[in-house]
């Protein structure tokens, strides 16, 4: 038998929500309760026009903040069942969640939750023990839970080409001062809700740098520090490019993430092949897949990083009004 959620149980699973990804942590969602149930809804007060003209990143992060709202109910034995772009009139309106049948949480979705506090970037080298195969194999198999595919890049050669295109369009990015002044704009050297603290940033780029690095912080980093020859990169992709995809890909982004803490490992995203549609389109004839990439990750085992700052519940949930 279905029951109502209740204010405390939708705050609570809000909480959570919060803590997931967002480019520049901007924190791009809102979440409505409505009619005994809760909504996503992008903020676009806090989107990046620089960065994310298109509001790809922003629906990403909205997806992935829906993961963790999902598994927060579940956890709670109060799962949801969810409505992708529910009102054909309120485009920003993209998910909506109702009460479906209570039942135990699994020990997967018990895992998966546990994970949420743990889950952060880390932007730092990483050790060069590798990923063993079963872990590998557990990441892939989360991304195709949530109707997303996980390619990771393997081998000397194809890391390299990889590299290339992401050099590129982190080259392209950086010429464009409009896209400087942003990225400068959220970068935080004292307390905030948001953005990137200057303390979580990784070290400034080297030229010897395989990958392009978003320093924030720009700290140098310490002598024999280098980041790793031969790092493990998975891309994330969806089957297309709409809005939906975009939101199911921002799921299973965020459940990638989650099992790979709950393996021990870190993960930094690299974002810059997917910013430029060019070095997109390159990167998805080079993995000769079907579907869309949406989101690069670099894996593996490293020093634990540090949170970043989040708004607040009150700030970002709004309460029931009545439909018209």
């Amino acid at each position: 038998m279905e029951t109502d959620f209740t204010v405390e149980q939708l705050r609570a699973a809000a909480a959570d929500a919060v803590r997931a990804p967002s480019l520049h942590n901007t924190q791009p969602w809102r979440f409505r309760l409505r009619d005994g149930g809760i909504e996503v809804t992008l903020d676009r007060e806090r989107r990046l026009p620089a960065t994310d003209p298109s509001g790809w990143g922003a629906r990403i992060a909205c997806g992935a903040a829906l993961f963790n709202l999902r598994l927060s109910l579940a956890a709670a034995g109060t799962p949801a069942k969810v409505r992708l772009r529910p009102y054909p009139t309120e485009t920003d309106v993209l998910a909506r969640l109702t009460p479906d049948a209570p039942r135990r949480p699994t020990p997967a979705e018990q895992s998966l939750y546990a994970a949420i506090p743990h889950r952060f970037s880390n932007r730092t080298p990483f050790w060069p023990d590798p990923v063993p195969a079963d872990v590998r194999w557990r990441l892939g198999e989360a991304a195709r839970a949530e109707q997303g595919w996980l390619e990771l890049v393997i081998g000397v050669s194809a890391v390299n080409a990889f590299a290339e295109i992401a050099r590129s369009a982190n080259r392209v990015l950086e010429r464009d001062p409009a896209y400087r002044a942003e990225l400068a704009d959220w970068v935080r050297t004292a307390p905030a809700p948001d953005g990137i603290p200057a303390a979580a940033g990784g070290p400034l780029g080297e030229p010897q740098d395989l990958l392009p690095s978003r320093g924030f912080g720009g700290r140098d980093r310490a002598p024999g520090r280098d980041f790793e020859p031969e790092p493990l990169v998975a891309v994330l992709g969806a089957t297309g490019n709409t809005t939906t995809d975009q939101v199911i890909a921002g799921q299973a982004l965020q459940r990638v993430l989650l099992t790979a803490t709950d393996a021990g490992l870190g993960v930094s995203m690299l974002s810059q092949p997917i910013e430029v549609p060019g070095a997109r389109e390159a990167l998805r004839l080079s993995l000769g897949r079907f579907g869309t990439p949406q989101m690069v990750m670099r894996i593996g085992y490293g020093q634990p990083g540090s949170p970043t700052p989040r708004r607040s519940v009150d700030e970002v949930l709004d309460l029931p009004v009545a439909r018209a």
